[in-house]
């Protein structure tokens, strides 16, 4: 027995199939067999479609990113570099980094 290598299909196949499989003009089976992937793929690629299918029509609210507050991100990275600087220092004072970095 042949072990058969795996496929990539495109998104635009896939969504082909997908709305073959809601229309439901045929079963599984013949989708299966017409397409030339497995039953359990189709049901997938068709809940990922009727899943997504709201996201076509506009954003979701709650799914949304927060805005991210760059003054606050500045400030935390000019902190850390200080740190970084005064730490270095204090080091090399003690002797144990070596003054080349």
């Amino acid at each position: 027995m042949t072990k058969k290598s795996r496929r990539t299909h495109s998104p635009a196949f896939k969504a082909k199939v997908a709305l073959a499989a809601v229309k439901g003009g045929k079963t599984l089976a013949e989708l299966a067999q017409l397409f030339d992937v497995h039953p359990n793929q189709i049901t997938i690629w068709k809940n990922q479609l009727l899943e997504g299918a709201a996201g076509v029509f506009g954003h979701d609210k709650t799914s949304a990113e927060t805005p991210v507050d760059l003054k606050a991100l500045h400030a935390k990275i000019g902190e850390l570099a200080l740190e970084n600087d005064f730490l270095s220092g204090a080091l090399t004072k003690a002797g144990l980094l070596s003054a080349k970095r």
